[in-house]
């Protein structure tokens, strides 16, 4: 193999990663754990999995869009072009807010992840350039103490999720803040985490081999590790006692490994040791973090001779934005809880993907939000070189 095929078949492999998370999410919209056979498998393996390698490659996407102004040499232009790049980021956030807000009120099963997102990604706006080393750290140390200062911050308020906020909720901007921020299905101040792990995995070079396999150990390490010091906080520490002791829910909720939407309750510090999928606490979220470091090195240490013939799955990775709305819109008019119906969605998916990639390229909402992102970086430029003088030219998108 080439070191061209290679390299087309790691690159590849981000976008099978992608499609494997957005195959995860709509398993997990569609059926159950109880659904019998391979989907039933499916929602167990994939619930609160999907959506963190989701929210990691996420990170990774912003990584890449921005690379070429991180290696611009420091000065005048290098801050001009940053500049331009962060309203950029600025505008698709925006853009992913309100698309996601909208979608709400289109239908009324889905937990939209958009919004969340979009707020997410002007979180990362202050530390976009950071050198990798950096950004493990923060990456690290925001996953294992945000859950706990999430925790803190919601014993005064009213357990989660509540209603999803719809557009309506921009006329409260202080509660639709506090239900992204901090009790809502994918509170931000823990799931910013997958994104800043994101970011610092797309400083690495993503070609290479030995990157995959030391990615694919220290994931390993994590979901692994994560999940034996949930089992022994809960155990052999007391854990489990405590929180029944403290709250009459929580022998229920110990008991059903689903049961979480977003957050625990704030009754007791012991639900911190919860690793339940979507209970936002410090066990959950490396240990998903880890999940989605292993799947992700996993996907890029594919040959090219095998992704070649992954071209529908990694078509829909290439086309996220689209082909998740396009799902919860279908949602919206037709939900019942069966396989069948997981299996139209994917077909669907796959067939009208591939074929938008092979006839047209991007995927349109993603033309679109970019067309605007890069519109907005242009303008300011142009403002930047004064009337009448050229700005500089804008460049163009990396290709995945």
């Amino acid at each position: 193999m080439t070191a061209n095929a290679a390299a087309a078949g790691r690159l590849a492999g981000v976008d099978l990663a992608r499609a494997l998370a957005i195959v995860g999410m709509m398993t997990a919209h569609i059926v159950t754990a109880s659904t019998p056979g391979l989907p039933g498998l499916a929602y167990e393996l994939s619930s609160g999995r999907a959506s963190a390698l989701f929210g990691v490659l996420a990170g990774v996407s912003l990584g890449l869009l921005t690379r070429r102004e991180l290696r611009l040499p420091p000065g005048p232009a290098a801050r001009r072009e940053r500049a331009a790049a962060a309203l950029g980021v600025l505008v698709r956030a925006l853009l992913i807010t309100l698309l996601g807000l909208w979608l709400v009120g289109r239908q009324s099963v889905v937990a939209v992840i958009l919004p969340y997102y979009g707020l997410a990604f002007l979180l990362l706006l202050p530390v976009l350039w950071w050198p990798l080393r950096r950004l493990a750290v923060l990456a690290g140390a925001w996953l294992l103490l945000a859950p706990v200062a999430g925790h803190a911050l919601r014993r005064d308020l009213p357990m989660g999720p509540g209603p999803q906020p719809g557009l309506a909720a921009l006329a409260e901007p202080v509660d639709l803040l506090t239900t992204l921020l901090l009790t809502g299905y994918y509170p931000v101040i823990v799931w910013a985490g997958y994104l800043l792990l994101g970011l610092a995995v797309s400083r690495l070079d993503l070609r290479s081999g030995r990157i995959a396999l030391g990615m694919a150990g220290a994931g390993a390490v994590l979901a692994a590790g994560a999940d034996l010091a949930g089992r022994l906080l809960l155990g052999p520490a007391g854990g489990a006692a405590e929180l029944v002791a403290a709250d009459s829910r929580a022998a229920a909720l110990l008991a059903q490994p689903h049961g979480f939407y977003g957050t625990t309750p704030a009754t007791s510090w012991w639900w911190l040791a919860v690793g339940a999928p979507h209970s936002g606490t410090p066990v959950d979220a490396v240990g998903t973090a880890g999940a989605a470091l292993l799947l992700l090195a996993a996907a890029l240490a594919l040959p090219a001779a095998v992704t070649r013939w992954l071209v529908p799955l990694t078509a829909v990775g290439s086309m996220p934005l689209t082909v998740y709305t396009a799902h919860v819109l279908a949602i919206g008019l037709l939900y019942v809880q069966a396989a069948w119906l997981l299996g139209l969605h994917l077909l669907v998916a796959l067939l009208l993907a591939t074929a938008w990639r092979m006839a047209l390229g991007r995927g349109p909402l993603e033309e679109v939000v970019g067309a605007a992102a890069r519109g907005a970086g242009a303008l300011l430029r142009r403002g930047w070189a004064g009337p009448g003088q050229p700005g500089p030219p804008p460049h163009a998108p990396l290709r995945r």
